[in-house]
């Protein structure tokens, strides 16, 4: 099994009234959530773990995983409201506006034995539960466990608006990268954690002191990606007509980790000895899958039969 923890909320993503005014849609999304459900989709056994409300979101939040084969066993079900994120598209990026008080996300906690994580390959962790305090302590209890036998994967999919000590988030980051088996980000994240430092060097860096997978999305220019013994990588993004960009690097992540996961590499040491070409093969599938993510509205990661990829 693969179990991805963190966010899940609702996007009210950009849309026009029939009479040609701005509105807004809501869908189901919150990066953990997404990379959770793009994983299921593609045909591997996925759970999510985080805070589910029973309210009206939360309740179309969990038919949206179970429509997606996520289980849903190991998240927490509460009456605390449901996370809100309001989205603008600027420049092709997507920015977005919080609405996180008290929500059942914020209030997940995690219960210490409750996983048996010896039947788990990997965990994924990242994105806006890492920005408050309690959120990254219940997460690094959940690392803490896993690590033994469970591959770890980070994704900062940082949020600027919400992080309110630049220099204490930028700490907390480098302390999960150096935890993590793969870490993956974007280029506007490696911007906000590492300003103008060139990928290579900060890639050394990160390969020194803890993952052995580093991968940054570049949006149209493709994936680059640096491993100790495969070397360093680019794939091409896919040439798609963009509906908006809204979960297509959780797409991305998702289709990497499950890559990964059918070619046997997923494991910590199998992933240390990942060949090139293998490699290669995993960032172009995640490529595509992030591309189909593009030309449809909203966080909504492709189904296997839709990528009609070969293993």
């Amino acid at each position: 099994m693969l179990i991805s923890c963190g966010d899940a909320l609702i996007d009210f993503v950009p849309t026009k009234s029939a009479d040609g005014r701005e509105a807004v849609m809501p869908a189901v999304g919150g990066s953990c959530l997404n990379v959770a459900i793009g994983i299921a989709r593609l045909g591997a056994p996925t759970a999510f773990v985080g805070g589910i409300s029973t309210d009206l979101f939360g309740r179309m939040i969990a038919d949206h995983a179970a429509a997606s084969n996520v289980a849903l066993d190991l998240a927490t079900r509460s009456d605390h409201q449901t996370t809100l994120a309001f989205v603008r598209i600027v420049a092709g990026e997507s920015h977005y506006a919080f609405y996180d008080a008290d929500t059942a996300t914020r209030n997940w906690t995690f219960r210490r034995g409750s996983i048996p994580f010896d039947t788990v390959a990997a965990v994924h962790v990242g994105s806006t539960t890492l920005v408050n305090d309690q959120g990254a302590a219940e997460t690094r209890a959940l690392i803490a466990e896993a690590r033994a036998s469970s591959t770890i994967s980070f994704d900062p999919n940082c949020r600027p608006n919400l992080v309110k000590d630049k220099p204490a988030y930028l700490a907390r980051m480098a302390e999960f990268a150096g935890h993590a088996d793969l870490m993956k980000m974007s280029d506007v994240d490696f911007g906000y954690l590492f300003g103008e430092e060139p990928y290579q060097q900060r890639a050394d860096a990160l390969l020194r002191h803890g993952p052995s997978l580093v991968v940054i999305t570049r949006g149209n220019n493709g994936a680059v990606a640096w491993h100790a013994k495969a070397g360093q990588i680019a794939v091409e993004a896919p040439k798609v007509t963009v509906a908006d960009t809204i979960g297509a690097g959780d797409s991305f992540q998702a289709a990497l980790l499950f890559a990964l996961h059918k070619q046997g590499r997923l494991a910590r040491q199998h992933l240390k000895d990942i060949s090139t070409e293998e490699l290669r093969r995993a960032l172009s599938f995640a490529a595509n899958c992030a591309g189909l993510t593009c030309t449809r509205a909203g966080a909504d990661p492709p189904w296997s039969h839709e990528i009609g990829w070969s293993w």
